[in-house]
């Protein structure tokens, strides 16, 4: 069965009684151990056949054997700390979404230690990868520089030394790219962003293969009950049955507007996947399907007057949905992280990121263009 495909058709439509096109919201928190014919259901914080149905989806799109759903992509990162001990490292790309920055705060304090460095040269990752390194957490591209990493290289680098590679898939998403096709241990995704894609649900999840690792992240989950809702597992899966032509449509969009801010004055520089050069170039053309909808650029004015007269964007944090959205990072979705770090890597304040929504392009690029 082909991607797209797996979108739209439910997972276990064959174990569907009724014949539902639509799989049903299962509300009840506890169930009847005399019904069931092969005894599995317990209680709603362990399981629930409607965010099994999304697991199942989500884990198909990367062909993977497993899924595992979480009430936010903060709560999904969380989880992987539980494989880790005081003393185990964790080597990280330095250009990281703010809250995963908050998260390797919680992890360091557990006695887990966190190094960032940048990881887009497979030599540079080896380097880094001494005894006590059990993870290799990769964002790419970053957030917000777009910045790309060799998953297949890095994951061979890793598989060498038996160290875990996490792929954080959340900004580029399965239809750009597919880290466990490319050798990734974990795909970790917000699910709030292109996933459900209309910015109005929270979720996260891990897509993975080995049955261990899922069985332990499975107990971490029904211990600390980091689940989402049935109904937000709902509306996610009804949110991935448009995914693939919402970002084909967005990607499309966000290169028009990329030529268009190259040939704006006000525009210092414009940062997109395909317009990156080098090795950079060659990654996005090996491992990604799309440059993405993401788009960064350093504005030479006033950022604040600039967003203010923005009609059309909204002036908000998040990505991958409807909505196109609009942000100055070192203020808001970077604000977390300390302003030394920010300055080295690049996120200065006139820093701006576009995350490209579905409104007609013509209207979008005339808003930028009367702010600019």
């Amino acid at each position: 069965m082909h991607f797209n495909t797996k979108l739209v058709i439910n997972a276990n439509r064959e174990a569907n009684e009724a014949g539902d096109v639509v799989n049903p919201i299962h509300i009840s928190t506890t169930y009847e151990q005399r019904f069931q014919k092969e005894l599995r259901y317990f209680y709603g914080r362990g399981e629930n056949p409607t965010r099994e149905h999304l697991e199942k989806t989500l884990a198909s799109l990367e062909d993977a054997k497993f899924g595992l759903c979480f009430s936010s992509g903060q709560a999904a990162g969380a989880a992987i700390g539980s494989l880790l001990v005081p003393g185990d490292i964790i080597v990280s790309s330095s250009d990281i979404y703010g809250g995963t920055h908050l998260l390797f705060k919680e992890f360091k304090q557990r006695g887990i230690d966190v190094k960032l460095s940048p990881l887009t040269s497979p030599t540079s990752v080896r380097r880094l990868l001494e005894q006590r390194v059990k993870v290799v957490w990769l964002e790419t591209p970053t957030n917000p520089l777009l910045e790309v990493s060799d998953i297949h290289e890095i994951s061979t680098i890793c598989k060498e030394k038996g160290i875990l590679l996490v792929v954080d898939n959340t900004l580029a998403g399965p239809v750009v790219q597919k880290p466990i096709h490319l050798g990734a241990d974990i795909s970790l995704y917000s699910t709030t962003k292109s996933i459900a894609g209309h910015c109005d649900v929270i979720g996260g999840a891990l897509i993975l293969n080995n049955e261990a690792v899922h069985q332990r992240l499975f107990e971490y989950r029904t211990a600390t009950g980091g689940i989402p809702s049935p109904f937000d597992c709902y509306l996610i899966q009804r949110g991935l049955k448009t995914m693939a032509v919402r970002v084909e449509r967005e990607v499309e969009t966000a290169t028009k507007i990329v030529h268009f801010l190259e040939t704006h004055p006000r525009v210092e520089k414009v940062i997109f996947p395909s317009t990156h050069n080098g090795i950079q170039k060659e990654i996005v053309r090996k491992q990604m399907a799309f440059p993405g909808s993401i788009v960064s650029f350093y504005y030479e004015g006033n950022v604040e007057r600039f967003l203010d007269k923005l009609r059309i964007f909204t002036v908000a944090v998040s990505l991958g949905g409807a909505n196109s959205l609009i942000e100055c990072p070192a203020k808001m979705t970077h604000r977390p992280v300390p302003e030394a770090h920010r300055k080295q890597l690049g996120i200065t304040d006139n820093l701006i990121r576009i995350s490209v929504g579905l409104e007609d392009f013509r209207d979008l690029m005339g808003d930028l263009d009367a702010a600019l």
